[in-house]
């Protein structure tokens, strides 16, 4: 991945722009830390599509088994704070 400082990104921004087109991820610095990331489109695309979103994850059926004790009925530790 290049670096670019970002006064030469502002200043070459078309070249920016084709480099994350063609040879992938920019990244971008101000004053010498990382701050962003250009990427093509195809790639935010590509990126979107791996995660499901919170939406699909709470529709879909689950496969996972939950062991969930009755209301009420679950083991109780008992304090005796006077004898």
């Amino acid at each position: 991945m290049q670096t670019w400082p970002v006064q030469d990104a502002k200043k070459h921004f078309s070249e920016l722009l084709l480099a994350s087109i063609t040879q992938g991820a920019q990244m971008i610095t101000l004053r010498g830390k990382e701050t962003a990331v250009l990427i093509s489109v195809t790639e935010w695309q590509r990126l979107q599509n791996l995660q499901p979103s919170l939406k699909s994850l709470l529709l879909e059926p689950s496969t996972a088994e939950l062991d969930i004790t009755e209301r009420g009925k679950s083991l109780r530790r008992t304090i005796k704070l006077f004898e």
